[in-house]
């Protein structure tokens, strides 16, 4: 097998895994944000942090030499994400 080919799937393997690691961490502290909404009856989005957020992170992208478009597709499906989860820990 192509030795090359090996130590870039291992690359790639070990950054995916760092990727799920991360959002992991993410949910854990988003969640504790929507435990805390719900406690003080705050609500579920934020639409203005949303797009200071997006803005930032395509900024972000843009200096990495990564796609804006795609990265604002990426943050949107994680803060709906979020949402929804606020949602129902509001709902109870």
């Amino acid at each position: 097998m192509d030795e090359t080919l090996n130590r870039y799937r291992e690359s790639i393997d070990n950054i995916d895994a760092a990727l799920v690691f991360m959002l992991a961490e993410r949910f854990k502290v988003t969640q504790a944000v929507g435990e805390h909404k719900a406690t003080h009856d705050l609500p579920p989005a934020d639409p203005g942090r949303e797009e200071r957020q997006i803005a930032r992170l395509r900024q972000l992208a843009q200096d990495a030499k990564l796609d804006p478009d795609f990265t604002e597709k990426f943050l949107r499906f994680i803060i709906d994400e979020v949402i929804r989860h606020h949602e129902q820990l509001r709902e109870g």
